[in-house]
């Protein structure tokens, strides 16, 4: 027989009914930050090949890497470091097979963030003085 109340189910669980778990999130927060550390690494390199260049090429990318949008994105590479590798050594706690039920994994997941916001308040504090 047919299903009559077909059109009024709703779908699966999408992200407008379903709370993705704070550890779900931290684990893609890792990916992003990955991808993120790559495209800063290309920035940084791009620094480096244009002192190589000349003179003036290299005046014009160390005035847009040192700008404030140039700050702004080293800035927020900088979190993504400290965020991944805090949370890297997290996954390798894990790896032993420790510290995996939902409480503790819930609260490494705020150490993690918040010891990345720590950290990278304290490495700017530390190079600007």
């Amino acid at each position: 027989m047919a299903d009559v109340n077909r059109g009024n189910r709703p779908l699966s669980p999408h992200l407008q009914v379903y709370r993705l778990p704070l550890g779900a999130i931290t684990s893609i927060m890792n990916r992003i930050t990955g991808v993120g550390m790559t495209l800063a690494a290309v920035l940084i390199v791009w620094w480096f090949a244009a002192g190589a260049f000349s003179q003036p090429y290299f005046e014009f990318v160390d005035g847009l890497l040192t700008s404030w949008f140039g700050n702004l994105v080293l800035f927020g590479s900088l979190w993504a470091l400290w965020y991944h590798m805090l949370n890297s050594i997290r996954h390798l706690i894990w790896d032993t097979g420790r510290m995996m039920d939902v409480e503790t994994v819930e609260k490494t997941s705020y150490l993690v963030i918040g010891g990345s916001v720590v950290m990278t308040i304290l490495t700017v504090i530390i190079i600007v003085i």
